[in-house]
C-alpha cells in the first residue's frame, strides 16, 4: 500500500482510504470483520457521515481495540452551531472515541456556506470541538464546482472532497489547485456510484493523478476490498488498449446518469430513485434485460408511480431531470 499525507492535516494516510456508506447493507460484527482486514491491508483511512444511518455506530463497534490504527474522518449536514455541536457529540458517541481526527462540513450550497461561517454557523462549534482536542483537522465536501471553488479560499478548510472519475473531470482545475494550496484531495464516486463496472480500471484511472491524495471507495465484503487494493496498488501505465475502453465508458455514461448518492430519498411515494435507474442502465447499457426487468419488477413502489411533485429534484447535488428520467424507466419497463 503506498502511503501520503493529507494536505496541511500532516496525517500520514494510505493512498486508498475506505467509503463508509455501504456498511449500511451489511451489520455490526461484518463491520468488525472488514476492520480487521483493512488494517490487515494497510488501509488507514475511514470515511463515513451523520447521514449514513448506521454507518458510525458499525464502524465504532468495528474499530473497539484497532481505533489508533486508523485516521477517521465523518461529516456533518448540520449548518448552525447549536445543531453541529450536537452532531459532533452523537459521532464520538457513535465511534466510540474521543477525538475524530477529520470532521467535514457536508456538501453545503453556496447559501448554506453562508450560514456556517457567519456568527451562529457551525464552524462556530468546529472550531471549539477542535480547540478542545475532540477534533484534529476541519474540511468541506462538494458536489458543486462553485462550492469547491469557494472552499479553497477559506483558510480553515484542510481538505475538500468531491467526485471524481472516469466520466467526472469537471473538477480536475480544481484538484490541481488543491494540491498548489497543500489541501488534501479526497475522491468520493471513484466509480460513478456504481455506474461504472470495471472498478479495477476506474481506480487504476483515479489514483494515476498525482493530485488525488486518497480515494474512497465504498466497500462492503473483503473481496471489494482485496479487488480495490490489488488496483490502487497498481502504478502500471494505462494502456492505449484500456485508453480505448476509457473513452467507451465515457461515451456510454455520458454526464446524465444517478451516482446512486440518495440525496433524492425519501420519494414521496416510496420509489427507490437510486435502484430503478440501476437497474435501468444495466437495461440500457449492459444487455442484462432478464436480470434488470427481474430486480425491477421485484420492487415494491415502480417508476410509474411517480406523482411528479418534484421533490427529489430539489435536493439532487446533479441537478438530474428525475421526474423525465423516472416517465422514461416506467416507459422501458412497462411500468
Amino acid at each position: 500500500m503506498e502511503y501520503t499525507t493529507l494536505g496541511k492535516t500532516g496525517l500520514r494516510i494510505s493512498r486508498m482510504g475506505f467509503g463508509g456508506i455501504p456498511i449500511q447493507r451489511i451489520d455490526a460484527q461484518g463491520t468488525r470483520e472488514l476492520m480487521k482486514k483493512l488494517a490487515e491491508s494497510g488501509v488507514n483511512y475511514i470515511d463515513t457521515a451523520r447521514s449514513y444511518t448506521v454507518s458510525e455506530e458499525y464502524l465504532g463497534y468495528g474499530l473497539e481495540g484497532i481505533r489508533n490504527r486508523f485516521v477517521l474522518a465523518t461529516k456533518s449536514m448540520s449548518r448552525t452551531k447549536d445543531a453541529m455541536a450536537a452532531d459532533i457529540e452523537i459521532s464520538l458517541k457513535n465511534l466510540r472515541t474521543d477525538y475524530i481526527d477529520l470532521y467535514q462540513v457536508h456538501n453545503p450550497s453556496m447559501e448554506q456556506l453562508d450560514t456556517i461561517v457567519g456568527e451562529g454557523g457551525a464552524l462556530e462549534a468546529l472550531l471549539e470541538a477542535k480547540a478542545a482536542g475532540k477534533i484534529g483537522h476541519l474540511g468541506l465536501t462538494a458536489h458543486s464546482t462553485a462550492v469547491f471553488e469557494r472552499a479553497l479560499s477559506l483558510d480553515w478548510v484542510e481538505t475538500i472532497m468531491f467526485p471524481y472519475n472516469i466520466v467526472e473531470n469537471q473538477g480536475e482545475e480544481l484538484i490541481a489547485k488543491c494540491r498548489e494550496k497543500n489541501i488534501g484531495f479526497i475522491d468520493m464516486k471513484p466509480l460513478a456510484g456504481g455506474a461504472i463496472e470495471n472498478a479495477a480500471l476506474a481506480l487504476r484511472y483515479v489514483c494515476s493523478n498525482p493530485a488525488v491524495t486518497v480515494v474512497i471507495p465504498g466497500m462492503a465484503d473483503i473481496a471489494e476490498l482485496d479487488e480495490n487494493v490489488r488496483a490502487c496498488s497498481d502504478t502500471s501505465p494505462i494502456t492505449e488498449e484500456e485508453k480505448a475502453e476509457l473513452e467507451k465508458i465515457r461515451q456510454e455514461l455520458g454526464t446524465d446518469f444517478c451516482r446512486r448518492c440518495n440525496y433524492c430519498a425519501p420519494c414521496t411515494v416510496g420509489i427507490n430513485i437510486p435502484s430503478v435507474f440501476l437497474f435501468a442502465g444495466y437495461l440500457e447499457r449492459y444487455n442484462l434485460a432478464d436480470w434488470a426487468k427481474e430486480r425491477y419488477f421485484g420492487l415494491p413502489v415502480k417508476a410509474s408511480a411517480c406523482v411528479e411533485c418534484g421533490e427529489c429534484e430539489s435536493r439532487c447535488p446533479y441537478h438530474l431531470p428525475i421526474r423525465q428520467k423516472l416517465k422514461k424507466c416506467a416507459e422501458e419497463f412497462g411500468e
